[in-house]
């Protein structure tokens, strides 16, 4: 899966790629995503393009967000679509992650 990222001060933003996370593509999101997790503490997931996340995409994301929280870092997501933010609060996912509406709220989200 490609990605785009961006340095924002020491916050690492990261375009996912359009369409799908589901278990169709979700081993290869987490192994492309590895490098990222290992090199940076503070990331922002761009989730604008994303249409649909099922139990697989779920899991990848929170693994990211343990991991992150393991070594002191965090994640933050903006810009989720309806269907997308529909699942994370009927699944209560918007509890354990901060989510937010705008790339400046998330980046700014990240207390010094």
């Amino acid at each position: 899966m490609e990605m785009i990222m961006e340095k924002v001060a020491d916050v690492s933003v990261v375009l996912l790629p359009g369409g799908n996370l589901d278990a169709s593509n979700a081993k290869d999101f987490k192994r492309d995503l590895a490098p990222v997790l290992a090199k940076n503490l503070r990331l922002v997931f761009d989730m604008s393009k994303l249409q649909f996340v099922d139990s697989s995409g779920l899991a990848v994301l929170l693994g990211c967000l343990r991991q992150l929280n393991a070594a002191g870092g965090d994640l933050k997501l903006f810009g989720m679509t309806k269907p997308v933010r529909a699942l994370f609060e009927l699944v209560r996912m918007h509890r354990i992650f901060d989510i937010f509406n705008t790339r400046e709220e998330a980046v700014s989200g990240f207390v010094n």
